[in-house]
């Protein structure tokens, strides 16, 4: 009898290799290639690439897209505003949703928070005259049980979302077809195999046949299927990266262990904005929706200290108030440099900036920059508030009470203008702050009344901002 024919696939990206290597010639992971069995190549006239064309069948339904009919995607609140707004208004009849994030950050507890407010709603699918309808939950890690505390502990005891505690696909799917849910949550699909391959549950093959079989069944029958997903230690989604492009939204779930508040955040979506976050606090009843998250951003300081600048942020479509600290020290012949919650990259190349066009040294103190709450900022409309914040501590005077900044700074000292800078400055009054540093660029043409007590300084330049903020002091 043959010996099968074996290859080794990297658990990482996907990529496959003859024989075992210690390094993946893909994505450069090590000890990352595991062994399995290669599928047979299918016979000539198959219908594969490469064979017979003409036994091939036409393609069927093409239509110029002027005379394409678009229709708005059915949609399910979830009970949870803010997880409604990530997904860009709540779950869509067909679509595929994958979440990930750490360990016992709260993702299965948000799910089941969700599914019982469906369920009590009375979730049903577009296509009544199948009557279809409901939820259903697959744990893949945790027995029927161990669901049921957990519900207890959120005060759902008297939930009646229909559990499955089940690991093989096709027991799944059989249970899908027979039960027609209108919406369903895999956890986790790591943790999900199929009989038709011999790999073990996790694996990149096994990962990416059951996630596949999982859509198909999607939008085949128009339930709204949520995956649950492991991360790895760098925070990326396990599995192969072909995953993400299955689904049509994919979010994660960032959040410190220390602290109480979690963040959701949307890295793609096909029926709505990404980029977008959601913000919850971790309470004894579940996760509950922050509806103001500048709140919880900004540190109540009596006075003003040293060294912090409250940013106006945007995440996706909201406008955020995130206070950035920074503290300049006394550093040795190899001064530190450290953040957290923004790029290290960035931070150097503001310092270089600072010290060319604004006259501020700090090659020989250590710097260390943190943006407040566990928040991560990514734009470099962020580059005024950091670099106010470090010549701030780095004179020991505290920037006056109600000030704001935001604005790109590039490399020849210009301070760029914002996007939405006006959205960002109505925020910003509406909280109560009185000053404002922002780019020439995003000043108002007039003073609108809903900024009214909010004193703008427009500047083109970073000096021009530093001299502002001495007089100010």
């Amino acid at each position: 009898m043959a010996k099968d024919k074996t290859i080794f696939t990297c658990n990482e990206c996907g990529a496959s290799s003859p024989r075992w290597l210690g390094k993946c010639p893909g994505c450069g992971a090590w000890n990352s290639l595991i062994e399995s069995v290669a599928e047979a190549a299918p016979a000539a006239g198959k219908n594969r690439l490469g064979g017979a064309f003409s036994a091939l069948a036409p393609g069927t339904g093409v239509l110029p897209l002027a005379e394409i009919e678009a229709v708005d995607v059915a949609r399910w609140p979830t009970g949870q505003p803010e997880l409604d707004r990530v997904l860009g208004g709540g779950m869509v009849a067909g679509g595929v949703a994958l979440i990930g994030g750490d360990p016992g950050i709260g993702k299965s507890t948000l799910l089941l928070q969700a599914l019982d407010t469906l369920q009590r709603s009375g979730v049903t699918a577009p296509d009544e005259a199948r009557q279809r309808g409901g939820t259903l939950y697959v744990t893949g890690e945790e027995s029927g049980a161990q669901v049921a505390l957990r519900a207890r502990r959120l005060g759902l005891a008297g939930s009646r979302v229909a559990v499955l505690a089940e690991i093989q696909l096709e027991k799944i799917l059989a249970t899908l077809a027979q039960r027609q849910p209108a919406v369903a949550v895999i956890d986790s699909i790591q943790t999900i195999y199929s009989d038709q391959l011999t790999s073990a549950p996790g694996s990149v093959a096994q990962v990416r046949e059951c996630a596949a079989h999982l859509t198909r069944w999607a939008k085949a029958s128009g339930c709204a299927v949520v995956l649950v997903g492991h991360v790895t230690k760098d925070g990326q989604l396990a599995g192969p990266r072909v995953l993400e492009h299955m689904v049509d939204t994919v979010l994660y779930f960032e959040g410190e262990t220390h602290s109480s508040f979690r963040l959701i955040r949307a890295i793609k979506n096909r029926f709505g904005a990404v980029n977008e976050i959601g913000v919850f606090a971790m309470t004894e009843r579940g996760l509950k929706g922050v509806s103001n998250p500048s709140a919880i951003f900004l540190s109540q300081h009596a006075q003003p200290v040293p060294g912090s600048c409250v940013l106006v942020t945007l995440e996706g479509t909201r406008p955020m108030l995130v206070e950035v600290q920074a503290l300049v020290d006394g550093g040795g012949p190899s001064p530190r440099r450290l953040s957290v919650g923004l790029e290290r990259d960035r931070l150097a190349m503001l310092l270089a900036v600072l010290h060319r066009h604004a006259g501020v040294a700090c090659g020989d103190q250590d710097v260390f920059v943190n943006a407040v709450g566990g928040v991560r900022i990514s734009e470099p409309a962020a580059d005024l508030a950091v670099m106010l914040a470090i010549a701030s501590s780095l004179r020991g005077k505290p920037l006056p009470k109600g000030f704001i900044a935001f604005g790109e700074v590039g490399l020849a000292g210009e301070v760029r203008p914002a996007p939405r800078g006006q959205e960002r400055l109505r925020e910003a009054a509406k909280l109560g702050f009185s000053m404002a540093v922002m780019p020439k660029a995003n000043a108002p043409k007039k003073e609108a009344r809903e900024l009214e007590g909010l004193t703008i300084h427009a500047v083109e330049r970073i000096d021009e901002a530093l001299e502002i903020v001495r007089q100010m002091a």
